[in-house]
């Protein structure tokens, strides 16, 4: 049985006692165990409006960027994004700031017993429990109404169509890039995985989707029409008309379903993030006035300006200066790369890469390969990670055994990293490969 007894009196007790439910890759493809929970409580999803937003690379900034203009506009905004870096209450966000520990506890006391009482109804009917993803989805639901939030970003967790958050239904539908990842649970080309994810495309909804493969439009394309929802993409109905690199990130020019707007001042580096903030304004405009109504220059100044997004080329120290970002698959680190190219110029860049088992480990390496000079393979504390031996053996095929070193732990790469760079000035690290090792990264350097 999952249920549980004694109220968690501290986050930390509450995220053991969600993952001690599943793993947080484990996927249950089914929406209905989470919607019997809404209902008992009152379908709390339907309380506010919703951003929906999915893809591959880019789902979470986009979130960000998204609240961020709609904070600005005057909103009370809701973010739900995945997994977290350092503190769990970051996935759930309100009016920019991760939801209180005090009242995420609080939340948790009043679902539980309802997430209880469906998990002996699964049980009974030979089913697993809810799962970790499955109760978070609830509890956020249930924080955001609680607030209460007037809109939600909601970032998908994986997929889209049997993805737990996809029992709510967005005003607007977002799809950032989308390529090959999760291959074991969405499909093995990238048709198989965009049509799961077109499943967040609800009647009446409006889509808005990035630049995306022929393969991948074509599925947006099709679940548009059947759902008899405009698709508004990226380079036809907006796009980014320049951005040029400056000190704390870029200045980008946009063209949006309704406006032009210029010299924006975004707070992030890299060319995809540029794109992540056309995509965000486009959704916005979408959500505030159906694509047809611009967004008041200095509403979306300052929403722009303010974005944040942690773990996506964040600067966490100097001398030397260490670079953290989320690039998990080959998709991110070939955006993560040229990002350095075009941002930074270190005469000396050591990578500290780990990565997941369930991630193409070569492919992220080998997108890395023209960047980093030297490399070290570490495993960050997840059961997942790929064990450091087996790592360093797919790192010295692709950068050969004379710059590949290995550090048992975070900490022990850190300081091969900063040792390999102690006698050149300028020199910098860059920490990728998996949320779970940037996070202790952020944590370290906090």
């Amino acid at each position: 049985m999952t249920q549980t007894s004694g109220q968690p009196e501290s986050v930390a007790e509450l995220e053991r006692e969600l993952y001690a439910r599943a793993p947080e890759n484990r996927i249950e493809p089914r929406l209905d165990a989470v919607a019997r929970v809404l209902d008992l409580l009152g379908d709390p999803q339907r309380l506010y409006r919703i951003i929906h937003i999915t893809g591959t690379n880019g789902k979470s900034s986009t979130a960000r960027i998204a609240a961020s203009i709609l904070g600005a506009h005057g909103l009370r905004v809701g973010v739900f994004t995945s997994p977290h870096l350092v503190r769990f209450a970051e996935r759930i966000v309100i009016d920019g700031e991760p939801i209180a520990d005090e009242r995420l506890l609080e939340v948790w006391a009043d679902v539980r017993p309802y997430i209880d009482m469906v998990d002996v109804r699964l049980h009974e009917e030979g089913r697993a429990g809810l799962t970790f993803f499955e109760a978070l989805t609830v509890l956020a639901f249930a924080a955001f109404a609680d607030a209460p939030v007037d809109v939600v970003c909601l970032e998908v967790g994986v997929g889209g169509e049997w993805d737990s958050t996809n029992v709510a239904d967005g005003d607007v539908a977002a799809f950032a890039p989308i390529a090959l990842d999760h291959t074991r649970v969405l499909g093995d080309t990238i048709a198989e995985i965009a049509r799961t994810k077109s499943g967040i495309i609800k009647p009446g909804a409006i889509a808005v989707t990035s630049a995306q493969a022929p393969e991948a439009m074509a599925e947006l394309a099709r679940r548009a029409a059947e759902r008899d929802v405009p698709l508004r993409r990226e380079d036809e109905d907006f796009a980014v008309l320049d951005a040029r690199p400056a000190v704390g990130g870029q200045v980008i020019d946009v063209r949006g379903l309704a406006g032009e707007y210029h010299d924006l001042a975004l707070p992030l580096y890299g060319e995809h993030q540029a794109h992540n903030a056309a995509l965000a304004i486009a959704a916005v405009e979408a959500f505030l006035g159906g694509g047809r109504q611009s967004i008041a220059a200095d509403v979306l100044a300052e929403g722009i300006g303010h974005a944040s997004s942690p773990g996506r080329l964040q600067v966490v120290a100097h001398d030397p200066t260490v670079i953290i970002d989320a690039a998990h698959n080959p998709h991110g680190a070939r955006s993560l790369a040229r990002a350095i190219t075009e941002n930074f110029d270190f005469p000396l860049l050591v990578g500290v890469v780990g990565v997941l088992s369930d991630k193409d480990a070569a492919g992220v390496l080998h997108e890395l390969h023209d960047v980093l000079d030297e490399i070290v393979v570490t495993a960050s504390a997840s059961p997942r990670a790929i064990p450091v031996d087996d790592l360093a053996a797919l790192a010295v095929a692709e950068f050969g055994a004379e710059h590949v070193r290995a550090g048992d732990d975070v900490q022990e790469a850190l300081d091969e990293a900063r040792y390999l760079t102690r006698d050149v000035d300028g020199a910098g690290i860059l920490v990728t490969g998996s949320i779970t090792l940037i996070g202790e990264v952020a944590a370290r350097t906090a």
